[in-house]
Order: C-alpha cells, then sequence, then structure tokens
C-alpha cells in the first residue's frame, strides 16, 4: 500500500508515520531525509540536488519527484511505502501523479489550530537527554525548565516558538491545504481526528486501511 501523509505543522505526522512503518513493514519516507541521502550518495540525480543546494536555491519539483522516484524504487518499497513531507504543493501532486507514482491512500490527520499552537509552542526538550514535556498541555517537569530525569535544562527549539509556528502554519494553508480537495476528487483521502491520543489515532487509522 501506498500512502501519504497530510496534515499541518504539528498534527504529528511523525509519531503516525512511524506506527503505521512498524505495523505494515513499510517504510516510512520523509523528503527531508531522502533529499540528504541523495546528496551523499554521489547518484546522478544527487549530484543535481547538490546543484540547488549549493547556490541556496530551492531544488525544483521536478528534481525532488526524481529523487521519490528513485527512492521508492528500492527493495524495502516492494510492498509500499509512506510519504511524509512530500507532496506539499498542488504542482507537486499533479506531478507526482502524472510521473506514474500510484497513491492508494492519503491519511489526512486534522487538528485545530489552537491545538496545534499549544502541542509546539508548549514543548520544552532536555538538552541533555532529550526528555519532553509541555507546559500548554499538562506535561511540565516537575521543577520549571529542569528535566526531572537528568536535571538538564530544558529549551524551546527555535521551531516551536510561537511565531514560527503561525508561520509555518501560514504555508500550510497557502500551498499545502488545497490538496485536501485534490484527493478528495480522487477518493483516496482519509480524515482522521488528530486531538485524540496517537495509539487512538494509529488503531482508527489501521483499521481502515485494512478494511
Amino acid at each position: 500500500m501506498n500512502i501519504v501523509l497530510l496534515g499541518a505543522p504539528g498534527a504529528g505526522k511523525g509519531t503516525q508515520g512511524a506506527m503505521i512503518s512498524k505495523h505494515f513493514g513499510i517504510p516510512a519516507i520523509s523528503t527531508g531525509n531522502i533529499i540528504r541521502d541523495a546528496l551523499k550518495s554521489g547518484s546522478e540525480m544527487g549530484l543535481k540536488v547538490k546543484m540547488y543546494v549549493d547556490k541556496g536555491q530551492l531544488v525544483p519539483d521536478e528534481i525532488v519527484i526524481g529523487v521519490v522516484k528513485d527512492r521508492i524504487k528500492q527493495s524495502d518499497c516492494e510492498n509500499g511505502f509512506i510519504l511524509d513531507g512530500f507532496p506539499r504543493t498542488l504542482a507537486q501532486a499533479e506531478a507526482l501523479d502524472e510521473s506514474g507514482v500510484n497513491i492508494d491512500k492519503v491519511v489526512d490527520i486534522e487538528v485545530d489550530d489552537e491545538l496545534i499552537y499549544k502541542r509546539m509552542s508548549g514543548r520544552r526538550i532536555c538538552s541533555r537527554c532529550g526528555q519532553t514535556y509541555n507546559v500548554e498541555l499538562g506535561m511540565p517537569p516537575i521543577n520549571e525548565g529542569i528535566c526531572d530525569d537528568c536535571g538538564g535544562d530544558l529549551i524551546q527549539r527555535a521551531d516551536d516558538k510561537l511565531e514560527t509556528v503561525k508561520a509555518r502554519l501560514k504555508v500550510y494553508y497557502d500551498q499545502t491545504h488545497v490538496l485536501k480537495s485534490y484527493y478528495d476528487k480522487q477518493n483516496k483521502r482519509l480524515i482522521i481526528d488528530g486531538s485524540k491520543s496517537p495509539q487512538e489515532i494509529k488503531d482508527y487509522i489501521i483499521d481502515n486501511l485494512e478494511a
């Protein structure tokens, strides 16, 4: 089964991608990771990616799709794959279809903006051991700013600051939100309430994908 994960930043796509990957035994493919792998590989497509990255330019859609197609030709994708972070735009979705890559289901994890703000801007991470807390969702440390497990300092990542989260959501609504109607027309979108627990979301997704 070939799956696309869709949803705003903070919707929990990474967590669900890992769970679905483990259940079905298919790889969860992050576009960022495969771009980095392509850069290291020295392949023809990797060299094309490097040309743009070295100039500080965005990698064109046709090259990103080429990298995606190279990745899903690998043996671990024989029984399917999960794409996380691609397509991000209508042009990318159309180009993916035109390139002959068949997508069976689009898993759309929907979360209210206010909950996303709390999830991301409330997140604090231990600089020493990586333990995660959330000061907005009732999961704070015992002592403010200090990790319960190792006593390390808790930090807020730049990506989790409220102004950054709002900027990322604006990009999502401007560029990616349109994919909902695109995949609705293909009758491929599975809508999930992302406010539920990760286990509840995973169970709902698996039940529907196996139906």
